[in-house]
């Protein structure tokens, strides 16, 4: 089935067994929090999405780990598995399929049309009606706090929008961004606006900030599965996220023109927040309980002010909940290293896969592999990672060989603690990182590592044999294994 909303995805959850329901009256302060981190560190079947029906104060219902496991995650993208994904982007975006050359026989060409005309299939849908403007609340009626806002936990600086679609439009393309940023509520009419400086919603502001000018922004809250994805992903500024959330689920996403601003936000969002962000405007935000597994340090942001609130009348809140991994947010981010590897390639054709470990929180740690070609190509793989986009954040990169299996950490470990000699293979520099590492010296700036740990040849200055690994008789192997049995095993 093709998802139009949330709640499809929900009935498709309930329908699996994926989903639980609590019954019983919980507070949106701290509680939901527990009873979410529960639950996603579970295995198994024992972790599941989570619909709290009866919120204290509250007349909406919250759903939090919605795409918490990988089943639910590939279930959201209507996939059997991520790669799949991958794979159409290949096929779409590759230049040599998209544009054959001169060389290219005329039913070559030919053969490309479909694909060309599936890129028009992708562009949003206006609609003049939507689900998420069945109610419509301004003046004296906008309250945030009639919504079920979480407090995540205790040292945070008060309840957050932890799921937020933010739409904001490029003053010059016109392009509408789609990215999630946290908001601390303030009051009934206003948050902050966490926007980190690498991010386009930063960007965007920076340029109405510049021209001395107010920017409006629309929050949308709940939608369909793809663009709720979309808006974590890591896209270049002329792909808007809503054309990807097109592209990942076959048709074109439907949109609306929002009442009270110039902003078009997702038809089917459960809520939406309209309001604007004046320049030069900042107001203390945080700290917060982050997806690195510490308290984000509290500072100065962009406040967002509330001029209508809009959502349906039987309105869903989703939210997430981070913290120390795996968290909900775990997934997603194992989403885009799938989705986003042909990407990658496209730039850099020698990785041959990618592998960012949880624990690294997706911007600590990127292990590649290379089929090796010359000496120096680890390092080299090294600073194309660097120098990609979003993986410039990138603390730690690790580089093995095309026989490693790097999603096996415990194997890429061997062969860093073996092939590594730390004065030959290490690269100790500095850049750009993430804002929320806390151990750099400076925010967004700091030290960084890349580790070689492929073979060394006489080209690198290795002059002596490299050793075999220690394996069984493939013979042997075999009988083994088909007389596994009768050994009594």
């Amino acid at each position: 089935m093709q998802f139009e909303n949330i709640r499809d995805f929900i009935a498709a959850l309930d329908k699996e067994g994926e989903l639980a329901r609590i019954r019983a009256e919980v507070d949106s302060a701290l509680e939901i929090a527990e009873i979410t981190d529960r639950v996603s560190k579970e295995q198994g079947t024992a972790n599941k999405a989570l619909l709290f029906e009866r919120v204290k104060g509250s007349s909406f219902p919250v759903l939090t780990n919605a795409f918490g496991s990988m089943r639910r995650m590939c279930m959201a993208l209507e996939v059997n598995s991520l790669d799949d994904i991958g794979v159409r982007i290949r096929e779409i975006v590759d230049p040599i399929n998209l544009f054959p050359g001169p060389g290219a026989g005329i039913m070559d060409k030919l053969q490309m049309l479909p694909k060309l005309a599936e890129l028009s299939n992708f562009f949003p849908k206006t609609v003049k009606k939507a689900a998420c403007q069945e109610m419509v609340l301004t003046g004296d009626q906008v309250d945030l706090g009639r919504l079920p806002v979480l407090q995540c936990w205790p040292a945070d600086g008060g309840k957050f929008i932890t799921l937020p679609m933010v739409c904001t439009v490029d003053p010059v393309t016109r392009i509408t961004n789609v990215g999630m940023y946290r908001m601390q509520v303030y009051d009934g009419r206003s948050t902050g606006m966490h926007w980190h400086k690498h991010k386009d919603g930063a960007r965007h502001y920076q340029q109405y900030e510049g021209a001395g000018k107010r920017m409006e922004v629309a929050v949308a809250i709940g939608g369909d599965p793809s663009i709720i994805y979309a808006s974590t992903a890591p896209l270049p500024p002329a792909i808007g996220e809503f054309v990807f959330a097109g592209f990942l689920r076959k048709k074109p996403l439907e949109v609306v023109q929002c009442k009270t601003v110039d902003v078009r936000v997702p038809a089917e969002s459960e809520f939406v927040l309209e309001g604007y962000v004046e320049p030069g405007e900042r107001r203390r935000e945080g700290p917060f309980g982050d997806h690195t597994g510490y308290y984000s340090e509290a500072d100065q942001y962009p406040v967002f002010h509330v001029t209508a609130i809009t959502h349906r009348k039987d309105a869903i809140y989703p939210a997430t909940l981070v913290g120390r991994p795996p968290q909900e947010d775990a997934y997603l981010g194992k989403a885009t290293e799938r989705i986003f590897l042909p990407l990658l390639q496209m730039v850099a054709p020698d990785i041959l896969d990618m592998d960012m470990p949880v624990e690294g929180v997706f911007h600590n740690n990127v292990i590649v592999k290379i089929r090796k070609r010359y000496p120096g190509h680890g390092k080299k793989a090294i600073h194309t990672i660097w120098g990609t986009g979003m993986l410039m954040l990138s603390k730690f990169v690790i580089v093995c060989d095309e026989d490693v299996n790097i999603h096996d950490y415990s194997e890429v470990t061997w062969k860093v603690m073996n092939h590594v000699d730390p004065l030959r293979d290490v690269i100790i520099t500095d850049g750009p990182l993430d804002i929320l590492d806390h151990s750099c010296p400076q925010i967004g700036f700091g030290g960084k590592m890349g580790i070689d740990a492929t073979r060394k040849g006489p080209g690198e200055g290795f002059h002596r044999p490299w050793p075999d690994e220690v394996k069984m008789d493939p013979a042997v192997k075999h009988i083994v294994e088909t007389r596994w049995k009768e050994y009594g095993f």
